[in-house]
């Protein structure tokens, strides 16, 4: 893993730099922890505003441990709805 983020994070920080996004989402323990710069466990982090290169990061449960574990998706859309109410934008409609 770190062998990974070393080779690759170069390339990820050329994106951020082409993007410039106003917030990213990181999905799961490795993204949230890399770019955090944390060791701390997804399950503290998740919910909470941190910062990469000076934007805003939102950690959160990635989808492949929401189909492990549905009930970890209404803490997952509170998330998203913090990000949306940063971008200024509506959630969806329910049905």
């Amino acid at each position: 893993e770190g062998d990974e983020v070393e080779a690759c994070e170069p390339f990820l920080q050329r994106q951020i730099r082409a993007v410039q996004p106003e917030v990213i989402v990181a999905l799961g323990r490795y993204a949230s922890q890399t770019l955090a710069r944390q060791s701390t466990a997804i399950s503290r982090m998740r919910g909470k505003w941190l910062e990469y290169e000076g934007i805003a990061l939102m950690p959160t449960f990635h989808p492949a441990y929401l189909l492990r574990n549905p009930a970890e998706k209404k803490p997952v859309w509170l998330d998203l709805q913090q990000v949306m109410d940063r971008l200024g934008l509506e959630p969806p409609a329910r049905r």
